[in-house]
């Protein structure tokens, strides 16, 4: 069935909003209208995903609750599976499994966990995307990979939601999109982060010209699921404001483009009320991109737009 592409917003935090525990934050954001509360997974100034996005299920009632995404270099596939569905059996199916290769070379460094090359990172993530989707179905499982071996494991407890959480897959290179489009439910249209560092060359590649060609490879992969697939976009500088081109001006020149350029940039939404509306529209219709997290402790100031643009 052809996924109808409303809008839908989340938030992604590391950490509570400011005077507030991490409960009462997730009842808020629940409170306010977001459709998902998002928690990133690296090694520093952050809360621990698993365990967050348990209790945050646990404080609300319609909140979706998943990481944006959780590394898989960093826990078994059964692991990660088992965890999941636990997760998704107490917060009655409320869980988004957002999963990625890995990339931010400070997280491999740090932990001391080996950095292979990003295609075999690549590879890997393909293999657990594989044996988790199996896990979920609750049948016996055996499977004989290059990377990971399973020998006749039945998942308990089994996922409340059929077939297992709606699985989140994004990138911003065609190995990554193209295998997000063929096995995800909502693929993630992100920068490309070869360089395992946020820096200009990212924000670049989330420019518009970039972007076409992202969802051109997801489309290409995706043949006819293309349609049934939910798009979805970290926009990692949000504002309602009336000063938006001014705002713009200072950054495009960072980055080496115009003010215009950057604020067609699916990672940013800036505007008054009713020019974000107008961009999250035409990027809709150019992109099929629905579904928008917000980074960052900016809840309350894009309430606005979570009211004005969910369901639509």
């Amino acid at each position: 069935m052809a996924h109808p592409r409303r809008f839908r917003f989340g938030i992604q935090l590391s950490q509570p909003l400011e005077g507030m525990t991490w409960a009462e934050t997730a009842r808020h954001v629940e409170a306010l209208g977001y459709s998902s509360l998002m928690v990133p997974d690296h090694f520093g100034d952050q809360l621990a995903p698993l365990t967050a996005l348990a209790v945050a299920a646990g404080a609300t009632t319609t909140l979706k609750v998943g990481a944006l995404v959780l590394g898989n270099d960093y826990r078994h596939p059964v692991t990660l599976a088992t965890e999941t569905s636990t997760l998704d059996v107490l917060s009655d199916g409320r869980v988004e499994l957002g999963l990625g290769a890995g990339w931010m070379v400070s997280d491999y460094e740090q932990a001391g966990i080996p950095l292979d090359p990003p295609g075999r990172r690549i590879e890997r993530l393909e293999e657990a995307v594989t044996l988790v989707r199996a896990l979920f179905t609750g049948t016996e499982t055996t499977m004989a990979g290059t990377h990971y071996q399973v020998a006749g494991l039945t998942l308990r407890p089994h996922p409340r939601t059929p077939g297992g959480p709606p699985l989140l897959l994004g990138g911003g290179g065609p190995r990554m999109l193209s295998l997000a489009a063929r096995h995800a439910d909502i693929v993630g249209i992100n920068s490309n982060m070869r360089a395992g560092v946020i820096g200009t060359d990212a924000a670049t590649d989330a420019l518009p010209g970039p972007t076409d060609q992202k969802v051109a490879w997801v489309r290409e992969a995706a043949g006819d699921r293309f349609d049934d697939l939910e798009l979805n976009v970290l926009a990692f500088l949000a504002g309602v404001c009336d000063d938006a081109e001014d705002r713009a001006r200072s950054l495009a020149e960072i980055f080496g483009t115009g003010a215009e350029e950057l604020l067609e940039s699916p990672a940013v939404l800036l505007g008054t009320l009713e020019q974000i509306e107008e961009r999250l529209l035409a990027r809709r219709e150019r992109w099929g991109m629905s579904y928008v997290v917000f980074s960052g402790p900016v809840a309350d100031a894009m309430a606005p737009v979570v009211a004005r643009m969910t369901g639509r």
